[in-house]
């Protein structure tokens, strides 16, 4: 049985934030507003805009600032501005029309230029969650995102982690991700009580650093 959905990223988000143990996993997250997202990009560079409610990869957009002014990335296609008045203005044509959240900018460690991120799957059968699947996800070539349905590669999580970080053990840092989905999955039951399955979506830089991007209660 599948048990109790919850679309909004925005309330998963915040229980997670509840607990000391997983708090340092989770990037900077806020609601969206122009003033936040000028003052994100100049914190952290880049960041990731994407509907509160939504999926697969539907309505994500890479938000960033450099020495050429102000820009975004939506699929394949990048624009970028003089000013930030005048990217928002184009940033506001390409938004779906829902509410958007703004993440810090994670820079994925990678395969061949191209970003990976995991894709842990966990199903509660009785009152035992088991763990279905643990695979990474290698975008296609020239997109960001890197969903399966956007025509990203999946691979078994060891060979994401070895390919794209060879000089980190693979085992330790899937083991650290088993030990923190466990965490997570007991606030989650905690606050959503009636969950039945969750699809946990971690990013690892290219220091070694695991990131919770989001947690879903309908994966794929």
């Amino acid at each position: 049985m599948a048990g109790r959905q919850l679309a909004s990223k925005w309330l998963k988000t915040e229980a997670l934030l509840t607990d000391a143990r997983v708090a340092p996993y989770i990037p900077m997250t806020r609601g969206y507003r122009a003033e936040t997202l000028l003052a994100m990009l100049r914190r952290y560079g880049n960041v990731v805009i994407k509907p509160i409610v939504g999926g697969g990869g539907y309505g994500v957009i890479k938000v960033f600032r450099d020495s050429r002014g102000y820009g975004f990335t939506y699929m394949d296609r990048t624009r970028i501005y003089k000013d930030f008045g005048t990217m928002r203005r184009a940033l506001n044509t390409v938004k779906a029309r829902r509410r958007y959240l703004i993440q810090q900018g994670i820079s994925l460690a990678r395969i061949g230029g191209r970003p990976i991120d995991y894709r842990v799957k966990v199903v509660k059968n009785g009152e035992v969650w088991e763990f279905r699947s643990m695979v990474g996800r290698l975008a296609r070539p020239g997109l960001f995102v890197t969903n399966l349905c956007k025509g990203g590669t999946m691979l078994s999580c060891r060979e994401g982690l070895r390919r794209s970080l060879p000089r980190i053990k693979a085992s330790a840092k899937k083991a650290e991700m088993r030990r923190l989905t466990h965490v997570c999955i007991g606030i989650m039951e905690r606050h959503f009580p009636g969950i039945g399955e969750l699809g946990f979506d971690y990013a690892v830089d290219y220091s070694g650093k695991i990131w919770i991007l989001e947690v879903n209660t309908r994966p794929q």
